[in-house]
């Protein structure tokens, strides 16, 4: 079964770019995404542009708008995700736990369904 682990945080939590911490957690996330290569559970995974770039649609009663800014009113937003190929929930949280934002954000598992085609 297909899990999407969704990473959410404070865009101004955590290290930071050009910090003394930042190339630490860098290679983090690098050992994570070379583990789940490995173990062959990869399916995808990205990192997102900071939420200032984001932009939401909405189309209601045949009228499109689109506004700046990210849907939910939140302190976290989403920064990236990882989607693994995994057993079942208990393995998929096993991995969700390694990604480092974990420690001080949230990981969100989502099942995914495959639509046959």
């Amino acid at each position: 079964m297909q899990y999407l682990l969704l990473i959410y945080s404070n865009e101004n939590d955590g290290p930071q770019p050009g910090t003394d911490e930042w190339p630490a957690f860098m290679k983090g996330y690098q050992d994570f995404t070379n583990k789940v290569r490995e173990d062959g559970k990869l399916v995808s995974a990205d990192a997102l542009q900071p939420i200032a770039t984001a932009s939401t649609l909405t189309v209601r009663d045949g009228k499109t708008e689109l506004v700046d800014g990210p849907f939910a009113e939140t302190k976290e937003q989403l920064g990236g995700y990882y989607l693994l190929d995994c057993a079942d929930l208990d393995e998929a949280a096993s991995y969700a736990a390694m990604i480092p934002t974990a420690t001080y954000g949230r990981i969100e598992i989502r099942p995914i369904i495959v639509w046959d085609e």
